[in-house]
This record gives C-alpha cells, structure tokens and sequence, in this order.
C-alpha cells in the first residue's frame, strides 16, 4: 500500500512539474495546509467520541448494551463467549457512530476472542464482514471531514450513508450465511457417508 501511494504521489508530481512547474511548490504547501486542518478536526472528533466511549465502559453502559444486543450478537455471530459480545458490541457501537479508528481495537479484540470460541471461522468472518460494510447511524468521520473542507450542510449525508450501508451489511450478511453453509455441505454429507460405510462393515 505504501509503494502504490507513494507511486502515485511520484506520478502526480511529475505530471505537475510538467504542466505547471511555477504551481508546484504552492499547491504542496496548499495541500499541506489543508491535510494539517483536516487532521485536527478528525482529532477533535476522535477524542471526544473516544472519550465518551470510555465514559460508557467505565459507568456500565457497555454491559447494559452488551445485554440489550446480546440475542442479536448471539445469533449472528454463533457465540456465547461473554467477552466476545462485548467486544462486538462497543465495535459496533463505534462503526454505528462512524469512527472506524475507534472501532478497531475493539474489532481486534473481539478477534481475538472468537478465536478461541466453537464457530470461530465463522464468527471471524461474519465480524470482518460486518465490519467491512458496518451500518453508520451517524458518520461523525466524514462530517468532521465535510466540516474542515467548508461544506454548507455537512449533515445531508447522514440518510443516504445509514441507507446504503444498511443495505450492505444486509447482504453482505446474507452472503455470509449462504456461503459458509455451502461450504459446510460437503463436509456434512461425507461424514454421513463414512457413517453409512461403518455401519454396513
């Protein structure tokens, strides 16, 4: 990933030094300036989400939510284990909330966890797919980016992304569900075979 980036800003560079050699050095410092802005905006906004979501740890409130979603989470995610679903369920709250940088940790721990449940590839992948597509009630990342950049209503976004992204956790769910279950099929049916075959010997 870095070569590529790092291909493309070589690329980019050239082609402006080429063009427009008398514009490179101020649309750099521009672009500077302007990742520099958008960065302590994206701080704000990752420090008081971070903030509160350690507030709900600490008082309890992920444990009541963990509770609340645990039927859900449960079946979802074919898994009992406790620490799992409340990792599961402070990831999600965070993915809800639209700060993927604050999901993460979670998401790994969660990870971890489930390695070491009965379903754990399937737990796995069902946890990176919803966290892949992950439904944003509210995308607090990409209004703080809309905010810094001067948008007129950064809000306007908020239903068309809680849409779209309900509607790709949704299938990416399904197509979870359909194609593990495949996959367990044959397994299945040659273990009814070996059966079968040790039962007329």
């Amino acid at each position: 990933m870095n070569v590529l980036f790092l291909t493309l800003f070589l690329a980019c560079s050239g082609a402006l030094l080429i063009l427009n050699p008398e514009g490179f050095l101020s649309s750099l410092l521009d672009g500077t300036s302007k990742s520099a802005t958008l960065c302590v905006a994206l701080l704000a906004s990752y420090t008081v989400w971070l903030g509160l979501m350690q507030v709900w740890e600490d008082s309890g409130v992920t444990r009541g939510v963990s509770r609340l979603i645990k039927p859900v989470t449960k079946r979802l995610f074919r898994t009992d284990d406790e620490k799992a679903l409340k990792y599961i369920s402070m990831n999600l709250s965070a993915n809800m909330l639209g700060i993927g940088g604050a999901a993460t940790p979670y998401g790994i721990r969660a990870a971890q966890a489930l390695d070491k449940t009965k379903n754990a590839e399937f737990s796995s992948c069902m946890l990176f797919v919803v966290n892949a597509t992950s439904v944003q009630i509210l995308p607090t990342a990409v209004i703080g980016i809309r905010v810094a950049l001067g948008s007129g209503n950064p809000t306007d976004i908020v239903l068309p992304t809680l849409i779209a992204t309900a509607f790709s956790t949704g299938v990416g769910i399904l197509l979870t569900f359909l194609f593990l279950r495949d996959k367990k099929r044959p397994t299945c049916v040659r273990h009814k075979k070996e059966k079968k075959g040790a039962g007329t010997k």
